[in-house]
């Protein structure tokens, strides 16, 4: 009987080795840079509790949360019950008590509040980890997808909003992918939302103006429509988010416009402090206000920061905000955080097709020793050993195949160089270095050998460009 092709579940992708080298490119700079500023690794399950998930992320959000059926006979009970019984609702929450992680941040809270005794306040993080979202899969758009993110929970300093703005700035220079990092206040939105006379209609206004810059105008005026938005706060409404000019011409405006809300002119002066304190930081990259940047997350109360890439549409690249008492739906209130994520798998997409990956990674294998017979093969471990000892890496072909066999090898996996130690060789106690680029080849002492290949250095007389 004949099988059956395999395949992926949609939204979902395999990486091939080459693949992974690229993508480990970005993890180690997006580390680098978390580290840089004092930040510590942690990791959380892949599943949490269903009540930890839901009534985190709006009611969109908790759409999106893969739910995991419980073990055993779930259904059975469920099939002797007509639907308009009222058991039948109540078993069937039964049938689900868990769900796959939506985010790294919700994970995060309960991660403080369950371990607060064994922490130090204020406490940064960093977790790199996957994350599934039941979407729609479309381009740059995946149901299992790699967040990075960097949260500092204990403070309520302006100071930790300047310094993950920085982060950001040094990942993508590093990278060198030009971004916009856009920057708004929940406040100003609240206070704004307050003016027009909607203050009820927060969740449902902040939703939608998140769709601005992917749906359009029209779109948003459709959808709040829809949700009983009256047109008299929407002629008032429209005029703010359409307002043009630089960020001191945005902020006297809504010091008029705000001055009949506490909370809007609260986050106004929050986002004044940061545009300030963000200055000294010299960042590269564009630093924007976006009025219309709401980030439809539930759980953000201040600053709200999204980047995009400059030269190419594909949705942010990252994103994060303030929120003051997240921790308080576990059970530990008045702790405010900030964090940022990082969406790897995007920033993978714009690196690829903007052929930005460096040429030579140094994750894969440098050297390839030849393989001439199992008696030369113990009289090059020693060798091998060294390098390994001097973090080059070494590989040795694992069979005594023709030459050109092995040689084919090294060029198909990009292995920079080829050693070659025969009889004339393991007489001399010397190694043939064959650099794979150029052709060139010499003879070399084991120690030579390292001290040319060693990371940090480049090689005079056999260079691999």
């Amino acid at each position: 009987m004949a099988g059956t092709n395999p395949s992926l579940p949609k939204g979902t992708r395999d990486f091939i080795p080459s693949e992974m080298v690229k993508r480990h490119y970005i993890f180690d700079t997006i580390c680098n840079a978390f580290r840089l500023f004092g930040y510590l690794p942690i990791e959380t399950p892949a599943m949490e509790n269903l009540t930890t998930l839901l009534g985190k992320y709006g009611e969109e959000g908790d759409k999106l949360i893969f739910r995991i059926l419980n073990s055993g006979d779930v259904f059975s009970k469920l099939r002797k019950l007509e639907v308009s019984n009222p058991e039948y609702l109540s078993l069937l929450n039964q049938i689900s008590a868990k769900g796959l992680r939506y985010d790294l941040t919700v994970p995060f809270a309960r991660f403080v509040v369950q371990h607060r005794n064994e922490i130090i306040f204020p406490f940064k993080r960093y977790q790199i980890q996957p994350v599934w979202r039941a979407d729609r899969p479309q381009k740059g758009r995946y149901r299992e997808f790699y967040q990075c993110d960097a949260d500092i929970i204990g403070s309520d300093s302006l100071l930790s909003e300047a310094e993950l703005i920085k982060i950001i700035d040094i990942v993508f220079d590093k990278i060198k992918v030009p971004v916009s990092i856009r920057l708004n206040n929940r406040k100003i939105l609240a206070g704004v939302i307050e003016v027009i006379g909607e203050s009820t209609k927060l969740t449902e206004i902040t939703t939608a103006l998140d769709k601005f810059d992917k749906t359009g105008k029209q779109s948003v005026i459709d959808e709040l429509t829809e949700k009983g938005i009256k047109k008299s706060s929407m002629n008032k409404l429209l005029p703010v988010f359409e307002l043009k000019g630089s960020v001191t011409e945005k902020m006297k405006f809504l010091d008029d416009y705000l001055a009949g809300s506490e909370m809007g002119r609260k986050g106004l002066e929050e986002l004044k402090i940061l545009f300030d304190i963000t200055a000294h930081y010299e960042i590269i990259n564009d630093v924007q206000f976006d009025l219309t940047l709401a980030r439809g997350l539930n759980y953000y109360t201040g600053a709200i920061i999204e980047v995009n890439a400059r030269n190419i549409l594909i949705g942010s690249l990252c994103g994060g905000g303030r929120y003051d008492d997240l921790t308080g739906i576990f059970g530990l209130p008045g702790v405010s955080g900030v964090g940022i994520s990082f969406g790897a798998d995007r920033m993978y997409d714009v690196l690829e097709q903007l052929n930005l990956f460096p040429e030579k990674a140094e994750t894969g294998t440098r050297v390839l020793f030849i393989n001439f017979g199992e008696d030369k093969v113990v009289q090059l471990i020693p060798y091998i050993n060294s390098l390994r000892d001097a973090s080059i890496n070494t590989e040795i072909y694992p069979d005594a195949v023709k030459i050109k066999k092995q040689m084919s090898y090294a060029n198909s996996n990009h292995i920079a160089f080829v050693a070659l130690v025969g009889e004339d060789e393991i007489s001399k106690g010397l190694i043939t270095l064959k650099n794979m680029q150029s052709g060139e080849q010499k003879q070399l002492t084991p120690e030579e050998v390292i001290s040319e290949l060693k990371p940090g250095n480049r090689i005079s007389s056999m260079s691999e460009n």
